[in-house]
């Protein structure tokens, strides 16, 4: 669900921010990282010992949404997966149980649960998100520059996991 259609909607509210959202993972599965950044110079990145290249992208719109829960928001992702779950497929899951069409629970049902919580919550108080799909993995920094830096930034996430670091690091100190 997205709350407006247009991202011009919400940047042009006070306090409202761009974030650029990615996932990363060495190997699918294996050491896996998370990160966002934002247009205010915030960002966050984390990682998990074990994950996969999903699970990276969904925790980061999960902590985007929890750091800047009372904040216009417009959130940037390569993962078309990352926004099916979260804008469209996620309201079908939690009428059926959190069962998919196979009848199967969905993959990487707790983040989907968690963001769909906060979405609901965003709805209810009136808190607008937008979700802009952008191409993956450019050479070129001024295309999507907050995709681009959280790329890297989800890729330090996922090497530090390697070594068995997933604390969370936040710069500056958000929520």
């Amino acid at each position: 669900m997205t709350l407006v259609r247009n991202h011009t909607d919400i940047t042009s509210l006070p306090g409202a921010i761009v974030v650029g959202t990615d996932g990363s993972c060495i190997t699918n599965p294996g050491p896996t990282g998370w990160a966002y950044v934002g247009d205010d110079g915030s960002s966050a990145s984390g990682g998990f010992v074990q994950g996969t290249n999903n699970i990276g992208e969904l925790t980061a719109v999960l902590e985007a949404l929890r750091d800047f829960a009372d904040r216009p928001l417009v959130i940037q992702a390569d993962s078309a997966y990352t926004i099916g779950c979260t804008t469209t497929w996620a309201a079908g899951w939690a009428r059926n149980g959190w069962k998919n069409s196979k009848k199967e629970v969905v993959a990487n049902v707790e983040i989907v649960r968690a963001i769909y919580a906060l979405m609901q919550a965003r709805r209810d108080s009136g808190t607008p998100v937008h979700f802009q799909k952008v191409k993956a993995h450019l050479a070129d920094v001024s295309v999507w520059p907050l995709n681009v830096a959280a790329d890297e930034l989800a890729g330090l996430a996922s090497a530090r996991a390697a070594r068995g670091d997933v604390a969370s690091r936040r710069s500056p100190a958000v929520g």
